[in-house]
């Protein structure tokens, strides 16, 4: 596909940036090669391939997720520095 310096020149516009005249011709190039590359992709039979979301097969890598019962209130408030009314007691933040 052929681009126009025009097009380079709003895609610039609209990006905000600055390209000097040798920068735009460089990306008019670049942009032209990955246009091209998008159209040999269109010429691709795919009629009879089914869509994927992955490469490559995955399955669950995680552990199993298993209920349990965590500490005790009592047992963890005994490691705190103060403590009322079966909760932590920290300093006063707000003034």
């Amino acid at each position: 596909m052929v681009l126009k310096a025009d097009d380079i020149e709003k895609a610039a516009l609209l990006s905000r940036l600055a390209l000097s005249d040798e920068e735009k011709k460089s990306i008019q190039e670049k942009l032209e090669q990955i246009l091209g590359y998008m159209e040999k992709l269109e010429e691709l039979d795919l009629k009879n391939v089914e869509a994927t979301s992955h490469a490559v097969s995955l399955s669950n890598v995680f552990r199993p997720d298993h209920a349990y019962t965590s500490k005790e209130i009592e047992d963890i408030l005994e490691q705190a520095p103060d403590k009322a009314s079966g909760m932590f007691r920290v300093p006063k933040v707000i003034g």
